[in-house]
């Protein structure tokens, strides 16, 4: 068998699974692999914390990158920073030395190369002429003030066994011009949808605390993605009495049922739908029709009944 390194959602689905209770014997025979491996991933990747995938990729990550750095030799790093210095990009210099020395170098070690200067009081990152972009938005989205990471999320959310874990997430309309706020309820998948005029942090919670205190007591944790939109978690989490995760930025399985229950949105809203002409009674139309729609999961039944005990209505003839 050929060996193929772990990739980073297995090593969610181990973290996932070993907060689960499984074994090593049981983890490997789920993920299609030997058990030497799993044991190996464990013991090579556990911190002081116990084993998180976030801190496992980059630990594998760095081992791997540090195996090629040491056919780098200084001299080449010294090359580079003068390219900096000359305002070239990352991927430039990555180009021209690769074309012109025959040196390989990815733009992703140059840039790394540069967020270590700077940790260190350097000023390279001066050079960047994207700034705002490559360490604006990619550092701000996944750096929200206070959020706690689906790391720390009980064990429990995982297996689906209660009521009351919810994922959120926007759809944005044409020309992102207004926005959908979609919640869906992980065991059940009861969905709630409402329009907002902004898709701002304050017209998001807004949303969520309209729509969630009827199930109040239905209302456990929260997870959403890093999106600024959800800024005001802990505002959020604080009228709910509730807890709110975020998932790692670009780690969209983390929350997987939100992206299918976009898509089933996106059935009575396609996606070049314009908000501004949607009313919210539409909104209703759909969000009633999700909610009645027999769903295999639930072995045929539907989420109203599983989450309200609301039998369907009946379309059929006799």
């Amino acid at each position: 068998m050929i060996y193929t390194q772990l990739t980073q959602e297995e090593r969610y689905q181990i973290s996932a699974l070993l907060k689960a209770e499984h074994d090593q014997t049981e983890i490997a025979m789920i993920l299609g692999r030997n058990k030497s491996t799993i044991s190996r991933e464990i013991r090579r990747n556990t911190g002081l914390r116990g084993y998180r995938p976030k801190q496992a990729q980059y630990l594998a990550d760095e081992r791997r990158q540090s195996k090629v750095r040491t056919h780098i030799n200084e001299g080449t790093w010294l090359a580079v920073e003068q390219l900096i210095n000359l305002d070239w990009s990352p991927e430039q210099i990555s180009l021209w030395l690769k074309t012109f020395c025959n040196i390989s170098i990815s733009h992703e070690w140059i840039y790394q190369f540069i967020l270590q200067d700077k940790a260190h009081g350097g000023d390279l990152y001066h050079h960047l002429r994207c700034k705002s972009k490559r360490y604006g938005s990619y550092n701000r989205r996944g750096q929200l003030i206070d959020r706690v990471c689906i790391e720390k999320r009980p064990a429990i959310v995982d297996l689906r066994s209660r009521i009351g874990d919810w994922e959120l997430d926007t759809i944005i309309g044409k020309n992102h011009k207004q926005a959908i706020v979609s919640l869906t309820e992980r065991k059940t998948r009861f969905t709630l949808i409402q329009k907002v005029e902004y898709k701002t942090s304050q017209c998001v919670s807004n949303a969520i605390i309209t729509l969630l205190p009827p199930f109040f007591n239905r209302v456990h944790t929260m997870t959403s993605d890093n999106g600024k939109e959800f800024a005001d978690h802990k505002n959020i989490a604080a009228k709910l009495k509730a807890k709110c995760y975020f998932a790692h930025p670009y780690a969209s399985w983390e929350r997987g049922l939100n992206e299918n229950t976009n898509r089933l949105i996106r059935q009575y809203f396609p996606k070049d739908s314009d908000f501004t002409t949607v009313c919210q009674e539409e909104i209703n139309h759909a969000m009633d029709k999700l909610n009645n729609r027999p769903r295999k999961c639930l072995g045929m039944k539907t989420p109203n009944q599983v989450f309200l005990g609301i039998n369907p209505p009946v379309a059929l003839a006799s």
